[in-house]
């Protein structure tokens, strides 16, 4: 069922066709809607809307609630039930230290230049008057004059007529600034006919393509991949109305017709009142009393209104306990009551109705596509709304419309940070580590063309062709540290990539034996999932990512099979791992199996001890865990426990893999972060794992090749998405002398009974700290923690922290290593400027682990004293609230530490020596070598039995060399980091699909291509077919086609496409030949060619070969 046929059976109310009537009347009156609660009140809001405009023209409705965070729920629960685009939520400017908030002013705008009816809605929409949320804090702020708006905003619909020259007059007038690529509001970028124009009315840019002096077209544009989405009609550009001289109150853009509705008109007159501005506060009161007004309340502001009573109740909680809501739900059937349950995921109603139907509920209720933000129960229509979250519990995040301006500015940020810039260091496959010396035009042959200049130890200098950028990469190492520049020549680099495949396939095979002998053990099947775990899945906190849900579903099937599971669980700090291992270890212990959990360190033993028993709290699981804290009776006592079956999971350190360790019914084994694990435990593991199912958890990803490749994508599960509906952490740049607000921040947390971590990497510098903040706030309980205390000293202190003994963690980085603690939700971190960009992801990542709002504060030197690097780094934290969101380089710096992952040490060493990059591709030549020699056996424990093969390439890759001009004109892109980052992307690509996707996103943002650029394409379709024929190397100078064969493989000289190839040589003698290369003494090196004449395009090369593969000559 959908969401707006829910407000249909609403709308039905006798009330509401009282209450549309009575608005419809002239003159104001003041309304009471009495007894509604949750979000019935936003669902009668919606019929009443609807009903109006049925009606006729409804009125502008400003609804105005007591906070922030309830505008912002009502705003989502009004654009859900409505679907309407003339919803807006108006937030105040939250103007702080570093200026205004971009998103803020495009919602504030937008507002604005919707109720001027200058927004830019597409035509046909037809602009019906706006429904506003707010709150009293935005609504008693400054807005400019509606006369000097409308003297900001530029109009334009398809079909006017008017001189590029003369928009970018108006647009510079107005004060938009040119840039490249526009990220936030306030920017224009120009490129040939396209204009590209970031409003402050919308909440995404434009682009306006011109067909010579005329608007051919105006399409909104998507700000990630500047890629077009919609078309639309008409334009209005808004520009920032920030001039303080001429500023009114948002009263002066609304008519007399307006609703004003609130929860409690004296409470928000109150906070009007109470509110720090430059406005009369009076004169919104006196605009309220003599309006039309709705108050959703049991007593109204006004001692002459018209009451309109309507009968609901809030959703009951049921505390996770199903049994309740069974009930519940049973009773009010009983009554005659229709039962909806809403939820944003067709899976989470499907979870429900199986834990309705393993229990023999005989519930019958309805699904809704749409969650709100709180169920009710209607007395009056005998009808109940239950949402999934508040019966599992979980978070509702609410996602704001303009959310687009704050990203824009990290996406290009996080772009920047990845571009090559003169001086970086890059990694040439062929020749090694040299620095990039930018991209310059050469003359070959008399035609001019673009290459990569690169330079290299004594001087050297290599010219890469733009078309053999996918043989070049950036370098990525630890960071810090600088590579050895490579001697053009030498053999050295060439010596180094075999002795890393070398070791890559040793290990690579040990894996393989591993796997090969527990494939012959015989392990236990799980029975399927009952209703319990239906139960504790439905209850998680946030929703499932597809990458946790298919982790899930993997683990489920490993258990259920007879074979040992041996499973490696990967993902970034926060990403459901752990949830992932306490459904396993749940599955198992409800199967009488029992569970060991082992960890590096007594204070994760403990942390993993509370996570455990606070998720199984409502279940018939026993979980304990072993300490040094336990006194020797408690550990014996627990241990016999353990040996009579008495305990379902036990969770500890290495002393669970000792002889005194005695299992009743040992069934799973989980690990987290194996790498920490001395060699002496692993032994022992090896031991134990036998037959016994094993889950492995990691935050440190290792190689994509890896995972993929080698293990056959079987036994490795990857979670690269974050969950949804997590809390975004709020972060903040501020200075050591913004007392007031790290006060703030502490106090704040405090009062919410929560805790807070400070970090500083000097050690010297932590009991300085300590007592800043007993300055700051006497009251607050301090506890220091770093690496170079006593172990024992350490771990007391980390556990009197989670114990909640102490407010404020003052420590070291050993917080980044695994302290998830849900309490704290506030993070200071001193000095962030010294820190990388993953350091900081992966320091924020230890708070927002709840369903509380988490704050960031990172404390730098004044901006101005801050590097360009460390800035762009700072601002792209600061902007990326999410967790994980577009941290690809965060997640590609973990792999770069290297620090423990199945490789083991070596790794690193591998890629400090190699680069990241060149890494990659000899570790996945090195698996695919393996693939070949485990294909030729035909051992039923073959790895690759049931993994994928590729597509069969005679060759991995093929190069080009031309005299001919490729490539995009600096006339058709002019930004050289963008032309350089277009060819490395299209040097990238793997499928014909992928390049046709990538040729219309040239067409969508720098118009039709030129020939030079067609041609450009086509090289790349050349060197896939060219990897199909075996032919390494294609030439194509002076009209003459040379094409080299390849060496690799034996088998070649016997197979078909070889052969089509010398039968088209033979049969035109006079236009090719085929020849061996040969020495200085004449002797044949084995490398083959053919050569032939009269080629002189790409695309005829193409066209040739292809006839060539198929068979069909010319």
């Amino acid at each position: 069922m959908q969401i707006n046929d829910l407000e249909h059976i609403m709308g039905l109310h006798p009330e509401v066709d009282v209450l549309s009537q009575e608005l419809s009347k002239k003159g104001n009156k003041h309304f009471l809607l009495a007894g509604l609660h949750a979000s019935a009140r936003a669902m009668i809001l919606a019929a009443m809307y609807s009903r109006l405009k049925q009606q006729g023209a409804p009125p502008t409705m400003l609804i105005v609630m007591d906070n922030a965070d309830d505008a912002q729920y009502m705003y989502a629960d009004l654009k859900t039930l409505t679907q309407s685009q003339n919803v807006y939520y108006f937030p105040n400017s939250h103007r702080r230290r570093q200026g205004k908030d971009e998103a803020m002013a495009v919602q504030r705008t937008e507002v604005l230049s919707a109720l001027l009816g200058t927004d830019s809605q597409e035509s046909g929409v037809g602009k019906q008057p706006p429904i506003i949320v707010t709150y009293p804090e935005a609504l008693v702020e400054c807005v400019p004059q509606p006369q000097l708006l409308q003297g900001k905003t530029i109009t334009l619909s398809v079909g006017d007529e008017i001189a590029i020259s003369q928009l970018l007059e108006m647009l510079l007038e107005l004060d938009f600034k040119r840039v490249d690529f526009v990220y936030e509001p306030g920017q224009f970028a120009v490129r040939g006919g396209i204009v590209d124009v970031y409003s402050y009315a919308c909440d995404i840019p434009i682009r306006i393509d011109f067909f010579g002096n005329e608007v051919d077209s105006i399409r909104k544009f998507e700000l990630e991949t500047q890629l077009s989405q919609n078309k639309v009609n008409t334009v209005s550009i808004v520009a920032s109305g920030s001039d303080e001289q001429t500023m009114t109150d948002l009263t002066a853009y609304l008519s007399h017709k307006t609703l004003w509705i609130s929860n409690d008109f004296s409470l928000a007159n109150y906070k009007i009142k109470s509110a720090i501005t430059e406005l009369d506060a009076s004169i919104l009161e006196q605009v309220m009393e003599s309006a039309t007004t709705i108050e959703l309340n049991q007593k109204s502001t006004y001692a002459a209104h018209n009451l309109v009573a309507f009968d609901t109740l809030p959703q009951p909680t049921f505390n996770k306990n199903f049994d309740l809501l069974i009930e519940d739900l049973q009773q009010r059937t009983k009554d005659g009551y229709r039962i909806y349950i809403l939820a944003d995921q067709v899976k989470q109603t499907d979870r429900l109705k199986a834990i309705f139907d393993d229990k023999e509920s005989g519930i019958e209720f309805v699904a809704v596509d749409h969650a709100l933000h709180e169920g009710f129960i209607d007395h009056g229509a005998k009808i109940c709304c239950y949402t999934d979250h508040q019966i599992f519990e979980r978070y509702h995040r609410v996602t704001l419309r303009s959310e687009n301006a704050r990203r824009g500015k990290a996406i290009i940020t996080l772009k920047e940070i990845n571009q090559l810039k003169v001086g970086d260091y890059v990694v040439h496959v062929d020749h090694g580590i040299g620095q990039f010396a930018g991209l310059v035009t050469t003359n070959f042959n008399g035609r001019p063309q673009e290459t990569i200049k690169l330079t290299y130890k004594g001087g050297d200098t290599l010219f890469v062709s733009i078309h053999n950028l996918h043989r070049i990469s950036k370098y990525k190492g630890r960071e810090g540290s600088e590579p050895t520049i490579s001697r053009l020549g030498s053999g050295a680099w060439e010596r180094m990539k075999e002795r890393t495949k070398d070791k890559v396939k040793d290990i690579a095979r040990d894996l393989i034996k591993l796997y090969a002998t527990r494939k012959q053990q015989k392990g236990f099947a799980y029975m399927p999932d009952g209703y319990m775990q239906h139960e504790l899945e439905a209850s998680f906190l946030y929703e499932d990512t597809p990458d946790q849900a298919k982790a899930t579903l993997d683990i489920k099937h490993d258990m259920e099979s007879p074979m040992p599971m041996d499973r490696l669980v990967c993902g970034d700090v926060g990403f459901g791992k752990t949830e992932v291992a306490m459904r396993a270890a749940f599955k198992a212990a409800t199967d009488g199996k029992q569970v060991a959990v082992l960890v590096p360190t007594t204070v994760l033993a403990l942390q993993h001890y509370n996570t455990f028993k606070e998720r199984f709290r409502d279940f018939p699981v026993r979980v304990e865990y072993v300490s040094r804290a336990k006194t020797g009776k408690q550990l014996k006592e627990l241990l016999e426990d353990l040996k009579a079956g008495k305990i379902d999971i036990l969770i500890g350190t290495h002393k669970l893999v000792g002889k005194q360790v005695v299992w009743k019914d040992f069934g799973l084994l989980i690990i987290d972060e194996e790498q920490k694990f001395g060699v002496a435990v692993k032994e022992k593991l090896k031991a134990l794992r036998t037959n016994v199912d094993v889950l492995t958890l990691t935050a440190t990803p290792i190689p994509r090749t890896l995972q993929f490749s080698l293990l056959g994508a079987r036994d490795l599960s990857v979670i690269n998405t974050p969950p949804p509906n997590r809390y975004p952490v709020q972060t903040e740049m501020i200075t050591l002398d913004d007392e007031d607000i790290m006060k703030e921040a502490i106090q704040l947390e405090m009062q919410r009974n929560g805790q807070i971590y400070v970090v500083c990497n000097r050690i010297e510098m932590l009991p300085r700290i300590e007592n800043h903040i007993h300055r700051l706030c006497p009251e607050a309980r301090c506890i220091i923690a770093h690496g170079q205390m006593p172990p024992g000293e350490m771990e007391q202190a980390l556990e009197d922290f989670i114990n909640y003994d102490y407010d404020i963690l003052i420590s070291t980085t050993i917080i980044e290593s695994g302290v998830d603690i849900a309490n704290v939700n506030t993070i200071i971190i001193h000095a962030a400027q010294n820190y990388g960009l993953s350091d900081l992801h992966q320091l924020r990542g230890r708070v927002g682990r709840s369903n509380r709002k988490a704050y960031c504060y990172l404390v730098t030197p004044d901006r101005e004293l801050l590097t360009s690097d460390a800035r762009r780094r700072l601002d792209a934290l600061t902007t990326f609230a999410e967790l994980g969101a577009g941290f690809q380089l965060a997640m590609q710096d973990l792999d770069i530490r290297g620090a423990g992952n199945m490789l083991g040490s070596e790794q690193s060493g591998f890629i400090a020596d190699l680069g990241y990059d060149t890494y990659q591709r000899i570790l996945n030549e090195a698996v695919e070598e393996i693939r070949e020699e485990l294909s030729l056996t035909s051992s039923p424990d073959n790895l690759f039995a049931s993994s994928p093969s590729r597509n069969k390439h005679w060759c991995n890759d093929s190069q080009l060399e031309s005299d001919l001009s490729l490539g995009f004109p600096p006339t058709y892109i002019e930004n050289i980091a963008e032309r350089i980052s277009l060819y490395r992307e299209l040097d990238s690509l793997s499928s014909e699909d992928d390049l046709l996707a990538y040729k219309k996103r040239l067409i969508d943002r720098f118009g039709a291509l030129p020939e030079e650029a067609e041609q450009l394409l086509n090289v790349v379709r050349l060197r896939w077919l060219c990897c199909k024929m075996g032919i390494e190397k294609v030439m194509l100078k002076q009209e003459r086609l040379t094409l080299v064969f390849t060496r690799t493989n034996d088998k070649y000289w016997q197979s078909e496409v070889f052969g089509r190839i010398v039968e088209f040589v033979y049969s035109r003698p006079q236009r090719c030949r085929i020849a061996e290369d040969k020495d200085k003494q004449g002797k044949p090196t084995g490398r083959r060619y053919a050569t032939i004449q009269q080629v002189k395009t790409i695309s005829g090369a193409l066209t040739l070969l292809n006839k060539i593969l198929t068979g069909k000559g010319e």
